[in-house]
């Protein structure tokens, strides 16, 4: 590393002179119980730890984003199931995604560093370690890309719709292009200026959530005349997939809650600038999920009853609205006031904008861990750590552009992008599955940090391994019928994309640099010990 940073001081150096003299490295201050922990783990501190619990809790939740996830992937669920699929899918879900957080969450309490997935995957796998480690961090690294990518991508474009319900606005791909540059290039500016402004806005958006939330659910309350009752709202069908096997349609319902119930592995990538990660980030991941169950529900189950024409053609027509939102066409019909509407739209576009900032954020952290064990080509720039905002101001600015690439293809054909971001959740739910089956595997040889499961730690991760297996089957089968080129799931090629490209990048740079750290600055320990557990 170069002159970028000031790392403390490492742990293994040696003591004090008996002639008096005091080495440069033994002025430099005591390591905090955090730092001596990461050292523990083989880094030195370099980003600045900054960041509160709650913060740490903030950034997960705001990329899970329940005001974005439920409003933009709703009609999923309404065409595939209806109002049953929506308000009985999200809680089913949510009990097997937060066993997923459980498991997750205990590993993080052992491991609590920037890298996350990648780093647990590595020290957890009791052979071909670097392997593990390479093929988990590029599924975790292209997915968080495509994460960012579909997220301020959407955000754009609800954005355009409200522009066009208030000012007139008429949307095209080119308009929707230039403003998704926008918001995600403010989104690089912020990250930039230090993780206080993040831990900041991080709790901002926690709370532009919750109220959102409390606001848009009162309005759908108060404001209509007519509610669908508690048993339509939570048992009606309806199906536009073309497939005639009732489950098999719930099924495929459920991926708009698996779908928004992604990005809670950001709490991990933010650790080592969090204050007491070893309990903080671990609960960060739980509590984001849990909190998300619960307001989540509570916000679908308004939007729902709040339907005013329940028949099939009503579903129907509700589904292919003009707004692109049926939510938002919700609020039209139902609230009966235009100006209301488009204030609880304005209110889904503030929660998208801080979810996609949350995004960058965790994206570029974990870039920056990645890089900083010569992962990605151009290492050495991505792995720098501005010494005066204390964030990795290159590593934010590579995901920013990359994600910008991927989104590319929107100006041309919707379909391609979506094909090109369809990597987005199965290549992050690979990396969430694999550090949890290595962890199961370990067994007993695992010794738990100080946040974990206890007893209940095999039965939790064996339903979190099965679950993400079972799902991971559900996004790559047809979501429709018939199947065509708009309509083809083009998640397994995205994935296979991923998969080549990680085995190319192996042979071509990783066997020889990943984790052999020809630039030692970084370290605490000695590269060859780095996913060696100290204590076997």
């Amino acid at each position: 590393m170069s002159n970028e940073s000031s790392p403390p001081n490492d742990p293994a150096s040696g003591p004090t002179p008996h002639d008096g003299t005091v080495p440069r490295e033994a002025a430099a201050p005591a390591l905090s119980a955090d730092e001596a922990s990461l050292a523990e783990l083989g880094y030195k501190q370099e980003l600045k730890r900054g960041m509160s619990g709650f913060g740490n809790f903030a950034v997960s939740f705001s990329i899970i984003s329940i005001l974005a996830g439920c409003i933009t992937s709703y009609s999923i669920a309404l065409g595939s199931g209806g109002p049953a699929a929506i308000t009985i899918g999200w809680p089913l879900v949510g009990i097997f995604v937060l066993c997923v957080a459980l498991a997750m969450a205990e590993v993080c309490s052992k491991y609590p560093t920037a890298g996350g997935l990648y780093f647990w995957a590595g020290r957890l796998a009791k052979r071909n370690k670097r392997h593990w480690a390479w093929y988990v961090g590029w599924f975790n690294f292209l997915g968080e890309v495509a994460v960012t990518a579909a997220i301020d991508f959407g955000a754009a474009t609800t954005m355009m719709a409200f522009a066009a319900l208030t000012f007139g606005v008429v949307p095209t791909a080119l308009n929707t292009f230039i403003l998704f540059l926008v918001i995600i290039t403010l989104h690089g500016l912020l990250n930039t200026f230090g993780v206080n402004l993040v831990n900041l806005l991080s709790g901002v958006s926690a709370w532009w959530h919750i109220v959102g939330v409390l606001v848009i659910v009162a309005a759908l309350w108060i404001m209509p005349t007519k509610h669908q009752s508690f048993s339509w709202t939570m048992t009606a069908w309806h199906n536009e997939t073309g497939f005639t096997f009732m489950p098999f349609v719930f099924l495929m319902g459920l991926l708009m809650a698996q779908y928004t119930y992604t990005g809670y592995d950001a709490s991990a990538h933010v650790a080592e600038e969090t204050k007491n990660a070893s309990t903080a980030a671990p609960k960060g991941i739980v509590m984001s999920v849990l909190i998300s169950i619960i307001g989540g529900w509570i916000l679908l189950y308004s939007i729902t009853a709040a339907i005013q024409d329940g028949s099939e053609a009503g579903l129907t027509a509700l589904n292919a609205t003009a707004t692109g939102l049926p939510p938002a066409q919700v609020f039209l019909d139902a609230l009966n006031n235009p100006t209301m509407a488009k204030f609880l739209l304005f209110i889904v576009c503030g929660a998208q904008f801080f979810c996609g900032m949350a995004s960058v954020t965790a994206n570029s952290r974990m870039s920056y861990a990645f890089s900083r064990d010569d992962a990605i080509p151009g290492s050495k720039y991505w792995k720098k750590v501005n010494p005066r905002t204390g964030t990795p101001t290159n590593s934010i600015w590579l995901c920013i552009v990359l994600s910008s690439i991927l989104t590319v293809p929107a100006l041309f054909n919707e379909t391609a992008y979506l094909a090109v971001t369809s990597v987005a959740v199965i290549g992050l739910y690979i990396a969430y599955v694999a550090p949890v089956l290595l962890r199961r595997l370990k067994g007993d040889s695992f010794k738990p940090g100080p946040w974990n499961l206890g007893r209940w730690s095999a039965v939790i991760g064996w339903i979190a391994v099965v679950w993400v297996i079972f799902i991971c089957i559900l996004f790559v089968l047809p979501p429709t019928l018939p199947i065509t080129i708009s309509t083809f799931n083009y998640s397994p090629i995205a994935v296979l994309a991923v998969l080549v490209l990680s085995v190319v990048l192996w042979y071509a740079r990783g066997k020889k640099h990943f984790m052999q750290h020809l630039d030692k600055e970084q370290l605490a320990i000695d590269e060859k010990k780095l996913l060696d557990e100290i204590d076997d």
